[in-house]
């Protein structure tokens, strides 16, 4: 069965994509690893006591990540590095102060 919107005796070619994958890789800057990187150690980050050493990875990372992006605008990320710099600064932060007050009290206690 043909096209009945074609023009008889044409053959329609497909329609070349500009900008290739462009829509995925800004939802998941896959092309800043990075920053995709410092997000989800961001995330890690919120686990309890623990999330001290992914919080300080994801907050070197998304500097990194940051400054990649600045370097080649193309590749996108820049949520993502501010996601991991933020969450990770601060939780972080957090439990590390968390578990100095925890260790000074059981060796004061």
């Amino acid at each position: 069965m043909s096209n009945p919107f074609s023009t008889p005796g044409t053959n329609p070619q497909p329609v070349p994509r500009s900008g290739g994958d462009d829509t995925v890789s800004v939802i998941v800057p896959y092309k800043n690893p990075k920053a995709l990187l410092a997000y989800y150690l961001g995330i890690g980050a919120m686990l309890p006591f623990i999330g001290a050493f992914p919080g300080l990875a994801a907050f070197i990372l998304g500097i990194l990540g940051l400054k990649e992006r600045k370097r080649r605008p193309e590749i996108h990320g820049s949520v993502h590095a501010w996601i991991g710099i933020v969450l990770g600064g601060g939780f972080g932060m957090l439990w590390a102060m968390l578990t100095v007050i925890v260790i000074i009290a059981i060796v004061a206690g």
